[in-house]
This record gives structure tokens, sequence and C-alpha cells, in this order.
């Protein structure tokens, strides 16, 4: 179970650094007869580096507006200017684009013209954080693997928003507006290949509803989650890292089975106001309970009943897989019971 549980860090590492990689691709340096021709189509705004012919570096230049972008670009960089608004004709010859870099601007929905990003048919990476947006933008083009909208002002996710984003992998949302209004039961329909939802920081009362069925990273730390339903883990069964520090979570508000859930490998609990060790799955490996209010720890109820399946023995002869526990910044006082140790051989790592 171990190197299961690293080989989903590696597999998630892999999707949401992706862009670093392509951002990282090394082309062969152009020879200097060709620079010429490189320069000659070049925005006088930015710069284009002959040894990148496919990217256009226009940041940190105070533009006001989007220059025209040649065809043979890639990976567009506009951050950090004064950009108002996504037209249309900029990206007219633009076919290629795979990655934009819009993060620090002043855009705002009204800013984007319709069908501005949805022509760009092979765009994989849009990056619109720290902006003025106050709604999901749409449409957006089918091809796009990873959208980052962290730090704006979204209060609304018009419907049918993410229908045709069938490839999406990431979704950030983070450090937003949102509240539970803000969610219908399809809201994220069509999002059948998604990954990670990160969702920290908004003004949410309640889990989001009918999440995508992927989901293997789900971040909602910061908000004001006060329960989660009975059987919700069931509609996002590949779930394995999950983070709800930060929010108002009680005892009464969990579901009876607690995160009994056999996908969840990390477990992030910190800063509610639970009272008690909520139960377990043997599958956990990491586990924050730290800065709640629990008084003492009942090793009888949060050990986990290793799987009695057939296949499962070999992996779980050492009993529940849970190797870091913190439990500091409640009311317990050690020592460590030590029927605790004796269900969780594996641990390797206890504050307490």
């Amino acid at each position: 179970m171990a190197a299961t549980f690293y080989f989903v860090i590696l597999l998630l590492l892999v999707a949401n650094t992706a862009c670093t990689r392509i951002a990282r691709q090394i082309y062969e340096v152009t020879h200097p007869d060709d620079w010429s021709a490189l320069s000659f189509d070049c925005p006088p705004e930015c710069f284009c580096p002959p040894s990148f012919p496919n990217a256009l570096y226009c940041e940190n230049r105070g533009l006001k507006e989007i220059p025209s972008i040649p065809s043979r670009i890639w990976y567009l960089y506009l951050e950090n200017n004064l950009i108002k608004t996504i037209p249309e004709k900029p990206f007219v010859n633009a076919t290629q684009l795979r990655w934009i870099n819009l993060n620090k601007n002043k855009i705002t929905n009204y800013g984007i013209e319709r069908g501005a990003l949805s022509q760009l048919k092979k765009l994989l990476f849009l990056f619109l954080e720290d902006n003025e947006l106050e709604e999901v933008p749409a449409p957006l083009p089918r091809s796009l693997e990873q959208l980052q909208l962290a730090r704006n002002k979204v209060s609304r996710i018009p419907q049918g928003t993410f229908s045709n984003l069938e490839n999406l992998t990431l979704l950030d949302l983070q450090h937003n507006k949102l509240f539970d209004n803000a969610f219908q039961r399809d809201t994220f329909k069509g999002l059948k290949n998604l990954v990670q939802l990160n969702m920290a920081q908004n003004a949410l009362r309640n889990m989001p509803p009918r999440l995508p069925a992927n989901t293997m990273q789900l971040f909602l730390d910061n908000n004001s989650i006060e329960g989660i339903p009975e059987n919700y883990f069931n509609v996002i069964p590949k779930v394995a890292f999950l983070r709800l520090n930060y929010n108002k979570l009680s005892d009464a508000g969990l579901p009876a089975s607690g995160f009994d859930v056999s996908s969840i490998l990390d477990l992030q609990l910190s800063h509610n106001q639970l009272t008690k060790v909520p139960r377990i799955s043997a599958h956990l490996e990491h586990l924050h309970l730290d800065h709640n209010r629990i008084r003492s720890v009942n090793s009888s109820v949060m050990c986990p009943a290793t799987p009695a399946v057939a296949g499962m023995r070999d992996s779980f002869s050492d009993g529940p897989r849970l190797r870091y526990l913190r439990l500091d910044g409640n009311e317990i006082k050690p020592p460590i019971p030590m029927d605790l140790m004796v269900c969780f051989r594996l641990l390797q790592y206890v504050v307490i």
C-alpha cells in the first residue's frame, strides 16, 4: 500500500507540474540567420528569445492591451500588466497556443469578448489568477487541461460553464467569493477527467454537491463547512487527498462512518471543532487532527479493522497503514497510549 501511496503522489505531481515541464522544454538554438525572421513578427512591446522561438514574453511591461500574437507562438506570458480586456482580434493567427499566463492583470468578465478564448482549439493551460473576474469565464476551449482562477472575485458559475471541458484535470478556484448558492447539482457536469479541485478560502458552509467522479484531490481549507452528508464520498470513490483544515466541523456534523473511506490516503482536519477522533480507514496513511478540541484518544474506537479481502492479506499483514499522525493543539496529554502504537505499527511520526 505504501507503494500505491507514493505512486499516486507521483501521478498527481506529474499532472500538476506538466505546465512546468512544458515551460522548460528545451529547443535547439535557432541559427543566427533565422533571428531576423523571428524578430520580424515579434511585437515591439515583447521579447522573442531566439533560443525559445515558440515563446512570447510580454510580462511586467505596463501593457494595457494584448498585442497581436504571431502564429508560431505556443507559450504566451502576459502576467503583471494592466490589461483589462481579452478581445478576439489579437489571437486570430495564434492557432497553436498551448499556454496563456494572464495572472496579475485587471481583467473583468465584461472585458472578455465571447469567442476570444474558445477559438484557441489547442490551448491546454489558462492562468487568470489575481484579476477581477466575478464569474468563471465561458465559453472555454474543449482542449483545456488546467484552469487557474485563484484570487479573483468569483461568486458565480453560470450553468453549463464546464459542460464541454471533458479534458480538464485541474480547476483552481481558491480565494474567491463562492457561497453555497453558487452551485447547482449539475455545476460540475462534463468534467469527466478532473483530478484536482481547489476551492479553499471561499465562503462555503456545506460540501459542494455532485463532484466529478474522478476527483482525487479535494481542497476545501479555510471555509465555514459545518458538516458532511451521509454517503457523500460515494460520488467521488477515487478521492485520495482531502483537506478540510480551518473549517467548523464538529462531531455531530460527521457521517456515522466518519472518514472510513478506503480511497483516502491523506486526511487533513486541522483547526476544526472535533472533540473525538473520527473513524478512519485502514488504508489511511496521513492524518492531521491538530488544533481541535480532542481530550482523549480511544484506541479501540480509532483503530480501524483491517480489510478481510482476498489478496489483501499480505498488504495489511502489519495492520493499518497509518504512518503520520498529528494530535497537537488539542487537550490530550502525553504519553501516547500503548495500545494506539500496537494498532498502528507503521507509525513513524506522531505529534501530541
